[in-house]
C-alpha cells in the first residue's frame, strides 16, 4: 500500500510593480484614444484655432503695438498653452472623478495595482497629449504662417514643461474637490475661462494695460505665457515668471495631496 506524497506548496510570486504600472498606462492610453472629444479639444483645437486666426489678413502684418511682431506670432504661445489648459482643467478631472464615482478606485485598492498607478498614468497621458498639442501648434505656426521657432529652445522647453505640470496640479485639485463628474465639470469650467484669459486667448498679454499685465503675471498661466514669449523672442525666460509657475505647482500639488480621496 502506497501513500500519496503531498505536493509542496509553492509561493505565488508577487506581480512586478513596474509591469503593473506599464499595463495601467497602456490601458489608459487606449481609453484616451477612444475619446474623440478629448482628442479634438486637446490635440487639434489649438492648432485649428491658430489656423483660423492666421487666415485673417490683418493678423499676418507687423503691428507696432506688438513691437513689430505680427498678431499670429504672439498667438502661437497662446495656442501652445490652450491644449494643456483643456487637458488639465477639463478632461483629466472629469475622468478621475468618474473613476471615483463609479467605485473603480475603491476596487483597485483590493488588487495589486495601487490607485496611485492610475493617477500617475492619467498625468502621463494628459501631460503627453498637452506636449504633443504644443508641438503641433508650433509646427502649424511655422509651416503655415512662417512663425519663427523659439530662439531659446531650452528655455522654451523648460517653461512648457512647468506649464504642463501646473495645469496637471490644478486639475488634481479640481479632482480632489469634486465628488461627482458634474461638480468636476462645473469647477473646471469656472477655472477654465479665467485661465484662458490669463494665457492671452482673448487678448495677448503684450496688449494688456500695465497694471492688468502685472496682475496676470502672478497667475500660473499668465506667468507661463510671459515665459514662453520671452523664450520665443530669444531671451531666457525670466526667473521671476518661472518661479511663479513653480510656486503654483508646489502649492497646488500639496493641496491636491492633502484633499484627494480615493473613495
Amino acid at each position: 500500500m502506497t501513500t500519496a506524497v503531498p505536493k509542496p506548496i509553492t509561493a505565488v510570486p508577487k506581480p512586478n510593480a513596474s509591469v503593473l504600472n506599464t499595463a495601467v498606462l497602456r490601458s489608459e492610453v487606449r481609453l484616451f484614444r477612444r475619446e474623440p472629444g478629448a482628442l479634438f479639444w486637446i490635440l487639434l483645437f489649438p492648432a485649428l484655432l491658430l489656423a483660423i486666426l492666421g487666415s485673417i489678413p490683418a493678423f499676418r502684418h507687423a503691428d507696432p503695438d506688438l513691437g513689430g511682431l505680427r498678431t499670429i506670432d504672439v498667438y502661437v504661445p497662446v495656442a501652445v498653452l490652450l491644449g494643456l489648459i483643456v487637458g488639465g482643467l477639463q478632461s483629466m478631472p472629469q475622468t478621475l472623478t468618474g473613476y471615483r464615482e463609479r467605485g473603480i478606485l475603491r476596487r483597485m485598492s483590493a488588487t495589486p495595482v495601487r490607485p496611485a498607478a492610475l493617477l500617475s498614468a492619467q498625468m502621463l497621458v494628459y501631460g503627453g497629449a498637452a506636449l504633443a498639442s504644443g508641438l503641433l501648434a508650433l509646427a502649424v505656426g511655422r509651416l503655415a504662417f512662417g512663425v519663427r521657432l523659439p530662439r531659446q529652445p531650452l528655455g522654451y522647453l523648460l517653461a512648457l514643461v512647468l506649464a504642463v505640470l501646473v495645469a496637471l496640479a490644478l486639475g488634481a485639485v479640481i479632482s480632489a474637490l469634486s465628488r461627482t463628474t458634474k461638480i468636476a465639470g462645473a469647477i473646471g469650467s469656472a477655472v477654465f475661462f479665467p485661465s484662458m484669459f490669463c494665457a492671452g486667448v482673448w487678448a495677448p498679454v503684450q496688449t494688456m494695460p500695465d497694471l492688468l499685465a502685472r496682475i496676470v503675471g502672478w497667475t500660473p498661466f499668465g506667468a507661463a505665457a510671459e515665459a514662453l514669449n520671452r523664450a520665443a523672442a530669444g531671451d531666457w525666460p525670466g526667473w521671476g515668471h518661472l518661479g511663479v509657475v513653480t510656486a503654483w505647482t508646489v502649492l497646488l500639488t500639496a493641496a491636491a495631496a492633502r484633499w484627494f480621496r480615493w473613495e
